[in-house]
């Protein structure tokens, strides 16, 4: 099935758009690939059905980027993974002479889109990454698709037969190093998950070792 056969799903078929694909493509596993793609479908069928005015193009960037920091290549560094895919993101744009201020929806769209009660208040295109990551990842906003929708999505990017550990195990790869990245989101429940010697920051004993007096 062809992404064009699900009904309110458009692909850009931009050059912008082509060459955010071609990149994500050459940067990411097959896995956090397809993960992509359906979240840019959920995102698609999301709008639609809240009728929120998002602009297509921006929303693919996003959906493209959005994982990108927990490939390879960024293994080494010390930022949250969020932040990573939302800087490659901006850094692609501004080759691209995309506006300022629709480079910052992408960033921000990006770097928000695990932190819950927050991006549902911001623009369309991060209320929908966050939205559509939650639905593809642990199944959030399962019943606000149609059986048909999901059907439609999951034939045109199947999941592994294994999905759900092997994204677990992406996760954890991609943020073994800098733990200290996953405080306070639930990022380290991935590390926590995986691996038994992980301990979670606890900000109370922060605040009571602190250097301050009192």
């Amino acid at each position: 099935m062809l992404a064009t056969d699900i009904p309110g799903v458009r692909i850009p078929d931009s050059t912008l758009a082509r060459e955010a694909t071609e990149l994500v493509r050459d940067t990411e596993s097959e896995l956090l690939f397809k993960h992509s793609m359906r979240v840019y479908a959920w995102g698609a069928l999301a709008g639609r059905r809240k009728n929120l005015a998002f602009d297509p193009e921006l929303l693919y960037v996003g959906a493209m980027f959005h994982d990108i920091g927990l490939a390879a290549h960024y293994r080494k560094s010390p930022l949250r993974f969020e932040v990573d895919g939302a800087n490659a993101a901006r850094d692609f744009l501004r080759t691209h002479a995309i506006a300022e201020r629709d480079i910052e929806k992408v960033w921000s769209a990006i770097a928000f889109h695990t932190t819950p009660g927050i991006p549902q208040f911001m623009h369309p295109e991060a209320a929908l990454l966050h939205v559509a990551a939650g639905m593809d990842v642990a199944g959030r906003a399962y019943e606000e698709f149609t059986d048909e929708e999901r059907e439609a999505v999951t034939a045109a990017w199947p999941r592994e037969d294994n999905f759900k550990h092997a994204i677990i195990d992406a996760f954890y790869e991609g943020l073994k190093h800098r733990p200290d990245s996953t405080f306070g989101t639930f990022n380290d429940d991935f590390l926590a998950f995986k691996d038994p010697a992980f301990r979670r920051g606890d900000m109370c004993s922060i605040i009571l070792h602190s250097a301050w007096a009192h």
